[in-house]
């Protein structure tokens, strides 16, 4: 079970890894020629900075547009940073800011669940979000919420050995093979886990590094002032 877990995530995390830095190439390779921000926009790269800032900090845009929804997502979101801070105690050693989150992520896990299932629920409940919503929407809020179920299980319910399997994941970063405890709720953790790591960078998760991109938010408003010109229009100009 521990070769087979091990080989698991040698293979997740390098799909993981190769997978969102071609997606990343080809949305930085991608040319946006066209001036489309959305407005009122910045007139300026500070402003631009800024506002990306406001965006990926605080969702701007989703909290003028829905409140309730905003609530429920950006509650995800900053749990889902609080656990993720939390579990590189599993992978290091001796950092103060691990040992400080500990206490928080541990309770970021009920906001993690609500946030998800409050961004489900939307998909039943809005009339106009349901009719867009795939199946794949729906089954990627399910691994989402049985990740998170799955991890508060081991915490609150049936504890597991957090020893050895901070052990078993420093050893794969040595490329030494340990024991794995066989602990049911842990196996199905780390297998959702490393099932979400393989179908990330060809899901819509991958709106986390896109927003990087997205022309309608990182662009100044000048197109007065930089005005893009075809090669053949520009020709028509001489």
């Amino acid at each position: 079970m521990s070769t087979l877990y091990a080989l698991l995530f040698y293979v997740a995390t390098a799909l993981l890894v190769v997978g969102t830095a071609i997606k990343i190439r080809t949305y930085a390779r991608t040319p946006a020629p066209l001036k489309i921000p959305t407005t009122p926009a910045p007139t300026t790269r500070s402003g631009v900075f800024w506002r990306m800032f406001r965006e990926i900090a605080f969702f701007e845009s989703l909290f003028k547009s829905n409140k309730w929804i905003w609530l429920f997502g950006y509650m995800f979101h900053v749990a889902l940073a609080l656990i993720l801070l939390r579990h590189f105690r599993y992978f290091t050693t001796g950092w103060f800011w691990v040992d400080w989150v500990q206490p928080f992520g541990v309770y970021a896990s009920f906001a993690f669940v609500l946030g998800l299932a409050g961004l489900w629920a939307r998909r039943f409940v809005v009339e106009r979000i349901r009719y867009i919503s795939s199946p794949s929407d729906h089954l990627m809020l399910a691994l989402l919420l049985g990740i998170g179920l799955s991890g508060m299980g081991m915490k609150f319910v049936a504890k597991t050995d957090i020893v050895a399997v901070k052990v078993f994941f420093q050893g794969l970063m040595r490329f030494q093979i340990n024991d794995l405890p066989t602990h049911p709720a842990l196996l199905i953790h780390l297998g959702l886990v490393a099932l979400l790591m393989i179908i990330f960078p060809i899901s819509k998760l991958l709106h986390a590094p896109g927003v990087f991109f997205s022309p309608t938010r990182n662009q100044v408003d000048d197109p007065r002032e930089k005005r893009h010109l075809a090669p053949w229009a520009a020709q028509l100009e001489k």
